[in-house]
């Protein structure tokens, strides 16, 4: 196992606020950041030591990128496939482009879970209009999803019937796409897991996750699970980790059942919104420990030191003026987290806060308070509570 000590040269391959976390932990530990993607001053160009803004698809200036590091990972899982073999002859890339070909497609990605044994909502493909025919009246109501690029909610419609079904897709311009059945839950958790080149793997303790119009809104950790059903999630993490031979971080997304079983969502080769708290709550954070294993360092802790609440930021909270960050910043037990974008447009993730407190719902009500000051003074942005309705 090849150990990329500090010092060294890290490459990502994409540039958003998840490679901005992660290019921060490897900086303090010593390494030099390149980042590799279409744009220019980016979130995590703003950090890193090298940006390279070009097309994905320059499969030259791909592999001299590559060849500049001494490895490569990502910090979203929609890098295409060719983009991440053209590295891979020129630099060791941490998880492999096969990880990413899989979790990059909700089909595959299901399909994959479901043939390995995985707990997992039932689904049917679209490929065709005759398959949406065929399939459509065994659901009832279901949701149509994109096959591929999908996130936050995007390329996702809730239909009951045939027609609507259909207007649906073709809506989506008639591609690829995976019907789901809706799921009657409880709640959503999702868990954090990490795993080494020599197999080694952590888990952080699973997260409650609450969605507004498919974007997560609040994570709240420790979530209050029972020690069964925390169990539970970090078997199925660790499964999907060694069934997908991951090296780096992975996030599960689950459904709780009204019948106490977790059914997987989504699985997300990369650290994930809903563990940014470990940032300020945890020995270790997500983004450490997405660094220690495509280093081929020891794992770090998980251990929470205490309770915390992450809020999510949107363009929404703008609306033509500046949030007022002092205000927010006032209450001692919150952090502020900025992404270094510009244009804060609705439903954009701007930025988080954090909050720690001696539990869970004290560190919700705090992180709520502090995102309700951003506004408070001129009134600006459009703050939702948590939807009642369950995302998808």
């Amino acid at each position: 196992m090849k150990t990329v000590l500090p010092g060294a040269k890290i490459g990502v391959l994409g540039s958003g606020q998840l490679g901005r976390m992660f290019a921060i932990a490897a900086r303090r530990m010593g390494y030099r950041v390149h980042t590799y993607s279409p744009d220019r001053d980016s979130p995590t160009g703003q950090i890193a030591d090298v940006e390279i803004d070009a097309p994905y698809e320059d499969l030259d200036r791909v592999r001299e990128f590559a060849s500049s590091v001494d490895v490569v990972t990502f910090e979203f899982e929609n890098v295409p496939g060719a983009t991440a073999e053209a590295a891979s002859e020129c630099a060791l890339v941490r998880p492999a482009g096969t990880v990413l070909h899989i979790t990059q497609h909700r089909l595959r990605e299901k399909t994959f879970l479901r043939d390995h044994g995985f707990p997992v909502t039932r689904f049917e493909p679209v490929r065709t209009a005759a398959d949406l025919r065929r399939v459509m009246p065994g659901f009832g109501a279901a949701i149509l999803k994109t096959a591929g690029f999908g996130y936050d909610g995007k390329g996702q419609y809730r239909v009951r019937t045939l027609a609507e079904a259909e207007k649906a897709w073709a809506a989506m311009g008639g591609q690829e796409a995976v019907l789901e059945a809706v799921v009657d839950f409880e709640a959503e958790l999702s868990v954090v897991g990490v795993r080494s080149a020599d197999g080694e793997c952590a888990f952080f303790e699973p997260f409650r996750n609450a969605h507004v119009n498919g974007i997560l809104d609040v994570t709240t950790s420790p979530a209050p699970f029972d020690r069964g059903i925390t169990q539970r999630a970090h078997e199925l993490a660790r499964a999907a980790l060694e069934a997908l031979n991951v090296t780096g971080v992975l996030c599960v997304e689950f459904f709780l059942g009204r019948d106490r079983e977790l059914l997987i969502n989504e699985l997300a080769p990369r650290p994930h919104n809903s563990g940014h708290l470990t940032i300020d709550a945890c020995i270790t954070s997500q983004f450490e420990q997405q660094l220690r294993a495509v280093c081929g360092l020891p794992l770090g802790s998980t251990l929470m030191l205490r309770p915390a609440a992450m809020a999510n930021l949107l363009g929404d909270l703008w609306n033509d003026s500046e949030p007022d960050w002092a205000a927010a910043c006032s209450l001692p037990q919150v952090k502020l987290h900025l992404y270094g974008k510009s244009d804060p447009r609705p439903g954009r993730k701007m930025g988080h806060l954090t909050a720690t407190a001696d539990a869970p719902e004290s560190a919700e009500r705090i992180v709520r308070a502090a995102r309700a000051m951003l506004v408070s003074e001129h009134g600006a942005g459009r703050l939702m509570p948590p939807s009642a309705t369950a995302r998808r």
